[in-house]
């Protein structure tokens, strides 16, 4: 899969398990889309190619873009597990998996090219950056990480629950605030973790991405955590 589009393809299919469609299973206009997705439209289009290519999306010239007839195995398995889980549940997942993943990545970042992982950051900081926009900078930080940790089962592992995690928070309510603030705590968290990673200190990336997952999901109840 496209490293750039993974982490849209996957607020994409969080998008589609909770938003009723019209009959026809036609997607909004690709602008609106984007919007609603917090991604840029170049972006958006890469995780369409992808799902249509999969067979799950048929995309017509001139007329839209619309869910393939055919059962959408990675949509509705996606649903299926959010309908199941409960929020201990996601917790439990992530700090079994993610902080390995981070060690692992810690491990062999001598020689790995870090660069989107360190643009991925940088972007969840930029100025106006919606709620939405931030979650999208967020997935692609957390799943650089986990490519970054060189093991394609537990890559597989990580895109499954990092798809579910998001159904579970789509329609999570915000405050009236824009986006994240300037002080937002995932921010240094994620200084952290990336500080660990290029250190090649896998105890302490292992340590801090424990930290931030435990205080993320500690804030959940407020309507600023992300």
């Amino acid at each position: 899969m496209d490293t750039d589009a993974a982490p849209v393809l996957t607020i994409l299919q969080a998008y589609l398990a909770t938003t009723e469609l019209p009959p026809d299973g036609r997607l909004p206009p690709e602008r609106a889309l984007a919007e609603a997705l917090g991604a840029s439209r170049r972006e958006l289009r890469k995780a369409l190619a992808a799902m249509e290519a999969d067979g799950q999306l048929i995309r017509r010239v001139g007329a839209g873009t619309y869910l393939s007839p055919r059962p959408l195995a990675a949509i509705d398995e996606v649903a299926s597990l959010a309908e199941k889980a409960q929020p201990g549940d996601i917790v439990q997942a992530r700090l079994i998996l993610e902080p390995e993943l981070a060690a692992a990545a810690a491990t062999r970042a001598m020689g790995a090219d870090l660069t989107a992982l360190r643009e991925a950051v940088r972007a969840s900081r930029e100025p106006g950056l919606t709620w939405r926009g931030y979650e999208l900078q967020d997935a692609r930080i957390h799943r650089e990480i986990a490519v970054l940790a060189g093991n394609p089962l537990l890559l597989f592992l990580y895109d499954h629950l990092a798809a579910v995690r998001r159904v579970l928070t789509w329609n999570r309510v915000r405050s009236t605030i824009a986006g994240p603030p300037e002080d937002h705590p995932s921010f240094a968290e994620h200084d952290r973790i990336v500080v660990a990673i290029t250190a090649r200190d896998a105890d302490t990336a292992r340590r801090e991405m424990q930290g931030h997952v435990t205080a993320v999901h500690a804030a959940m109840h407020m309507p600023d955590e992300g």
